[in-house]
């Protein structure tokens, strides 16, 4: 899954030739898969991984309470 679209603006995600996403993974952009990659099934992606190499990883879980999301400036919908 590329994760391009924080809720305000849109990132890029660029995965290179060759590179191999295994499954269940996540691609938060802005973020580059290096050519001839390869990301672990579940890992969750926040860096750049570099070309021919493994990328492995998962996040631990943080609840934020006073977390708002951020909205469009034209936005009128609450």
């Amino acid at each position: 899954i590329t994760c391009n679209y924080d809720g305000v603006n849109k990132h890029r995600t660029v995965i290179g030739d060759g590179a191999f996403i295994g499954s269940g993974s996540q691609l938060v952009a802005p973020v580059t898969v290096g050519e001839g990659a390869t990301v672990g099934a579940g890992t969750t992606l926040r860096k750049d991984a570099p070309p021919r190499q493994l990328t492995v990883g998962g996040g631990r879980q943080v609840t934020l309470s006073h977390w708002r999301r951020p909205q469009s400036k034209d936005r009128t919908d609450g």
